[in-house]
């Protein structure tokens, strides 16, 4: 039955291509986006993966918008108020909103959504980062959301940016773990109109949205299994824009008739991150946790040596054809300020990554090219993983096994699906090494949440790591108002992360995207942050006359 609906919606698409864009009431203009991948989840409190959130961002609104220069701008609310000692939000939420079902959108909608994430310890990407801080969310008959902190803090607007409003009528009535939540009635410029796991997501125009309205009648995301049949789609026509591509696909692209690539810096900068499983078994959360982990990989000195094996200069030459900048830790570039950009990385010296394994006590012992543990217990040889949607870490895992075979350490590579890895990740901590990344928010407290213990059990911690100092300075650079002193306890926390080997980041790679220039025009491309897929692009672009 899937192939058979997937069959008739990309007729659908090639019947539109050839009549070259545009529409009528018989035939709706429909904006195809070739997408790596697909949601994990449709349920915004379980969503971990970059291709959930671009659908949130379409049918859902929040509080405040990004803009693509970094900055906020309220959304469903008129207007926003602080009490003198900065503990207490009011917020004017607009009359008129809809859901798509046809109900009002009121505060008490609001205050119920923001209620279900502080409330649910079990959405952890939520609860974990955006609502540590919220005391009481009430609402007033005169349509306001009362938001009382019991700490000021410097960073409301981008705690509440993701924080995406739902329908208590419809949300209050299910298991809001379980849910699914397939129909995904939202109050947002798009509708969910049909979805197919790992094949396609439909999106409808939202005839009655309150703000500015699309010019196209539809929007399919489309899911490729591979790079090669992404980049393919565009060329023939089968899709207007890709947002993803293999850096080899960049150069040819440009030569293609009527595609036009755009390259920048991305809207929510992408940190690519080399992952060490680093939990003690003993420490082992006891609600799914296997932690099966590599014993030699809790020694710094291995961790610090395969950093200095690593090339990450070869790396984003290769794996990016130079489009990306060397990484430190997981505070990108693209957040500015926050990025402590006077860190002194490993230096790349395979003499000295050598050396600090012997003098570690990890020798060759039986002449077979592969190192072994001190005690001869087991050799140097680790399970390497990634998401079998990604673009970037074949061949990353496959320039990383030259490069470490010439200290002595072996990989057991293997792509996994996105969904089985994610499980097998986190808090099972069922692996070694893992090649995955993040999309960073503007404000640089969530990915610094990823470091801390509290994170372990509740699966935001990749790698098991536990620092006492670190999580002391996580919670002081929580509340701290002062800029400066905050930006300066946010670059301590880089420093010692960095200093402990906890991620090997390679590199800080450009947005590198591309649309058809014969279908659609409009294309939001002039900003400081490129992103096609944003609500920006898709509420303005109209076919090609």
């Amino acid at each position: 039955m899937k192939q058979k609906v997937l069959y008739i919606v990309l007729l659908a698409a090639l019947l539109l291509a050839a009549c070259g864009g545009g529409g009528s009431a018989e035939q709706p203009v429909v904006v195809r986006v070739g997408k790596a991948g697909s949601p994990d989840t449709l349920n915004p409190g379980n969503a971990i993966l970059a291709n959930s959130y671009t659908i949130f961002e379409l049918v859902y609104d929040s509080m405040y918008e990004l803009n693509l220069d970094g900055s906020f701008r309220l959304s469903i609310a008129d207007s926003a108020a602080v009490s003198d000692d900065g503990l207490t939000w009011t917020f004017k939420i607009k009359d008129g909103i809809k859901w798509h079902d046809g109900e009002p959108l009121t505060a008490e909608d609001v205050a119920w959504t923001y209620n279900l994430y502080k409330d649910t310890p079990e959405y952890p990407y939520l609860n974990g980062y955006y609502t540590t801080y919220f005391d009481t969310i009430t609402f007033t008959d005169n349509n306001e959301v009362i938001l009382t902190l019991n700490e000021s803090i410097p960073n409301l607007e981008s705690q509440l940016v993701f924080l995406y409003i739902l329908p208590k009528h419809i949300w209050e009535n299910v298991d809001k773990l379980e849910y699914e939540n397939t129909e995904m009635v939202g109050s947002g410029p798009f509708k969910m109109t049909e979805y197919a796991q790992n094949e396609f997501v439909r999106l409808s125009a939202n005839t009655e949205y309150f703000g500015t309205q699309p010019k196209v009648d539809e929007v399919i995301f489309q899911s490729f299994d591979n790079q090669d049949a992404l980049v393919q789609a565009i060329k023939a026509g089968q899709v207007d824009m890709i947002t993803e591509m293999p850096s080899t696909a960049a150069a040819s692209l440009k030569e293609e008739p009527n595609v036009e690539l755009v390259v920048g810096a991305p809207l929510s900068p992408y940190v690519a991150d080399i992952i060490f499983n680093q939990m003690d078994p003993e420490n082992c959360p006891e609600d799914g946790g296997i932690c099966s982990g590599h014993p030699a990989l809790l020694d710094k000195n291995v961790r610090l040596a395969m950093a200095h094996a690593t090339n990450k200069q070869q790396l984003i030459d290769v794996v990016l054809l130079g489009l990306g900048k060397p990484g430190l830790t997981l505070i990108p570039d693209g957040l500015g300020v926050w990025y402590n950009n006077s860190i002194q990385d490993y230096a790349f010296d395979v003499d000295l990554a050598n050396q600090t394994l012997d003098n570690a006590g990890y020798v060759d012992a039986d002449g077979d090219g592969i190192r072994d543990m001190p005690d001869g217990s087991r050799s140097l040889t680790f399970r390497m993983n990634w998401p079998s949607d990604s673009i970037e870490a074949p061949r990353m895992a496959e320039l990383l096994g030259e490069m470490w075979s010439a200290i002595g350490i072996a990989l057991e590579p293997s792509a996994v699906d996105p969904d089985a890895l994610t499980a097998q990740c986190c808090p099972a901590f069922d692996f070694d090494i893992m090649i995955w990344g993040w999309y960073s928010d503007p404000d640089p407290s969530s990915l610094l949440y990823v470091y801390t213990t509290d994170a372990i059990p509740y699966g935001s911690s990749e790698t098991g790591y536990s620092n006492p100092a670190y999580d002391e300075l996580y919670v002081k650079q929580q509340t701290e108002l002062n800029f400066d002193a905050r930006k300066d306890i946010v670059w301590e926390m880089q420093k010692l992360v960095h200093d402990d080997v906890v991620y090997i980041i390679p590199y800080y790679s450009a947005a590198v995207q591309a649309y058809r220039t014969d279908r659609f025009t409009g294309w939001i491309t002039d900003q400081a942050k490129v992103e096609l897929s944003d609500v920006t692009s898709l509420l303005v672009i109209e076919p090609v006359k």
